[in-house]
């Protein structure tokens, strides 16, 4: 079997998945290690009959649910490149609308900045905003091991090193005061909603998912112990797909920021 006969099957087996007919691709490219240009270049290429199990196997895989981007290990975010498997959740372009919020507001403040990244995850936004703000220390934590490794190997592939990532539930393990910002994308997802996500999506770890019976376990936690880690003036930027939610938990003065699509994303608080 050739590339392209290889792809058009792969394609057709995806044919009802979204966006099938790029992962198709994606996960053809990632098992020959050709680049698209070398595949389209090349469609009568014979496929040895190894790869070609080993793609139909994944192609399966991609079926039943699993993200290509756990097969891969590999997701873009603000134009960097991160590990991610099965461990930490994929990071989304909605979220560069906060990394990039924060970091127009922090190129503002001209001194040496002090960041907090809480539930980090892969690392994509802490590393993102240390990699765009040189002035910038960034401390970014998570609960597990496991997770702070990923991180800490996406941090030195994109050559970051203006951070340090603590194993911590949520603000247990922080010695750090007076940060100027603190940012965060917390599970959020309402226990009893995550059975209903699709297959891919509860394919993701569910610690990453679940922000208990109301979706705003983790915010409330945030709101209610931020003012000790945070200078007067400082700000806290949330991800949340309904932000005026978060906004109802607090009296502090907060702008909402939306996404492409009109959603409320992301809210940030202020006078602390």
């Amino acid at each position: 079997m050739n590339i392209s006969e290889l792809l058009v099957n792969g394609k057709h087996l995806l044919k009802d998945i979204e966006d099938g007919n790029i992962k198709a691709r994606i996960l053809l490219e990632y098992i020959l290690k050709l680049s698209r240009e070398k595949i389209v270049s090349n469609p009568n290429i014979e496929v040895s009959d190894n790869n070609v199990e080993s793609y139909l196997n994944k192609i399966n895989d991609i079926k039943n649910g699993m993200p290509i981007q756990y097969i891969t290990n590999k997701q873009e975010f603000m134009k960097l490149n991160f590990y991610v498997d099965k461990n930490v959740l994929i990071p989304q372009p909605d979220t560069e609308i906060l990394v990039e919020k924060a970091i127009e507001i922090c190129n503002n403040h001209g001194n040496d900045i002090k960041i907090l990244d809480l539930c980090t995850g892969s690392g994509a936004i802490g590393i993102s905003i240390a990699k765009n703000i040189k002035n910038a220390k960034v401390y970014a934590t998570d609960i597990k091991n496991t997770v702070i490794d990923i991180a800490k190997q996406n941090a030195k592939q994109n050559n970051v090193d203006n951070i340090e990532f603590i194993v911590s539930d949520m603000f247990e393990n922080i010695q750090e005061k007076d940060f100027d910002i603190i940012v965060s994308n917390p599970p959020y997802i309402e226990t009893d909603v995550i059975k209903t996500l699709p297959t891919e999506v509860r394919n993701e770890p569910i610690i990453a998912l679940d922000g208990g019976k109301d979706g705003l376990k983790f915010y409330k936690i945030i709101i209610e112990n931020a003012y000790k880690y945070i200078k007067n003036e400082g700000k806290v930027f949330l991800e949340y797909n309904q932000a005026k939610s978060v906004g109802e938990l607090i009296n502090l003065n907060y702008s909402i920021i939306e996404d492409l699509a009109g959603n409320d994303r992301v809210i940030i608080i202020k006078g602390w």
